[in-house]
């Protein structure tokens, strides 16, 4: 799709503080070498979304993941949730994101943990899944349908995908209907969160296409506290980020963040974990 929004997603990934390269820096020094990393190693660094493996093993039980499960993680980044699904569970994972450089970094650190059998990633637009109907039992995403444009189609394109009675859980950034033009604008030239979504939207976008909410827990209170440590981790990786793309980019990244975080603080965003299940 051309949409200039999506290309400024692309942009903002390539250039992410959290990649292939930072991650293998922090294993190495851990005194890791590149031919131990397994996905115990990698868990600890390539788990880029909030709350870490916890989050994952509660999206997991949410969902009820099973070793049969054909799963598809979407905008999956670095590939880290979709790794510890098959690692954790037995069960296929295909990542899909838009990013090229991501969908290479999560494919090498694949690898590198000896999970390439039962975990690929494939480069798309989750507006126009390259997948055939109903290929799915499980559809997942952390904190990423933020940055994807027209919310109908996205739903949309997750329920074909999914088989009758498959499951979307997902995580992600929310609003509470009080977000100013001026506050949407610069989320998306900071963060390039391209359309935020609410609860009671997502819940009839699924029920337009077949699906039914059967379950929403709210993790606001969660993710503002999550949000304030991750802010100053990023801080802690001032001199990598400076060294690799400029202090401009650090700082215009900085205050994009910022921001940010001060819309959970002050109640206007907000996150929550739903569950919708497709009609059999």
């Amino acid at each position: 799709m051309d949409d200039a929004r999506l290309e400024s997603v692309e942009r903002f990934y390539d250039f992410h503080p959290i990649n292939v390269g930072q991650i293998l820096d922090a294993v190495r020094a851990r005194g890791i070498a590149q031919d131990a990393i397994t996905e115990e190693v990698l868990q600890h660094h390539d788990q880029d979304h909030y709350g870490g493996t916890a989050a994952t093993d509660r999206l997991i039980a949410e969902a009820g993941v099973r070793a049969d499960d054909l799963v598809l993680d979407v905008c999956s980044g670095m590939g880290g949730p979709a790794r510890y699904f098959a690692w954790k569970t037995g069960c296929r994972v295909t990542g899909l994101d838009l990013t090229a450089s991501r969908v290479a970094g999560a494919t090498e650190l694949t690898r590198l943990a000896g999970l390439a059998a039962s975990v690929r990633f494939v480069h798309g637009n989750a507006l126009d899944m390259p997948f055939d109907d109903a290929s799915f039992t499980l559809a997942v995403a952390q904190e990423a349908f933020a940055h994807v444009p027209d919310k109908p189609r996205l739903v949309a394109e997750c329920a074909r995908v999914l088989k009758p009675g498959g499951r979307l859980v997902f995580s992600d950034i929310l609003h509470r209907g009080a977000l100013s033009a001026d506050d949407a604008r610069r989320l998306f030239e900071g963060m390039t969160f391209s359309e935020i979504g609410t609860a009671d939207g997502y819940a009839a976008l699924a029920a337009a296409n077949g699906m039914t909410v059967v379950r929403r827990i709210d993790l606001t209170e969660e993710w503002t506290r999550i949000l304030v440590d991750r802010h100053a981790m990023y801080r802690s990786l001032e001199a990598d980020t400076v060294a690799r793309l400029g202090r401009e980019h650090f700082e215009r990244y900085d205050r994009a963040y910022a921001h940010f975080v001060g819309l959970y603080r002050s109640g206007v965003l907000a996150g929550a974990l739903i569950h919708a299940v497709r009609a059999p």
